[in-house]
């Protein structure tokens, strides 16, 4: 299609994050309904869905969304200095870059003052 829609955008929900209170009974329940382990132990899970989101699960959930609050998802993009370039040339002042060895990450803070994590995959640092 020539009026864009044929292109996909350029950022994907990262992680969602799911309580509950029997992590692996939960992990195993999820791996037989079709989602890919990545990993789980007693404290959290991790399984993706298609498309790469990963689905973590933990006994409490990490982010509740309120206002002021952390967003209960993250979004991935597949660079991380790009992402920050074209935040920050948007005005949305994003957080400087954390380095890590799974993921680099931002932060930027919404207009109700709720933050969410922008991340990117460091495929081979892990």
């Amino acid at each position: 299609m020539a009026d864009g829609r044929d292109q996909q955008p350029a950022i994907a929900i990262g992680h969602v994050f799911f309580a509950a209170p029997d992590v692996a009974a939960t992990a195993q329940w999820l791996e037989r309904l079709g989602l890919k382990l990545i990993a789980c132990d007693e404290a959290y899970a991790v399984l993706e869905l298609r498309g790469g989101t990963h689905l973590v699960v933990t006994p409490t959930a990490r982010r509740p969304s309120r206002a002021g609050g952390e967003a209960p998802f993250d979004l991935m993009v597949d660079n991380i200095d790009t992402a920050h370039r074209d935040c920050t040339a948007k005005g949305l002042v994003p957080s400087p870059i954390r380095r890590d060895t799974v993921h680099d990450e931002f932060r930027l803070t919404g207009p109700d003052g709720c933050g969410v994590t922008v991340l990117c995959l460091n495929e081979g640092r892990g």
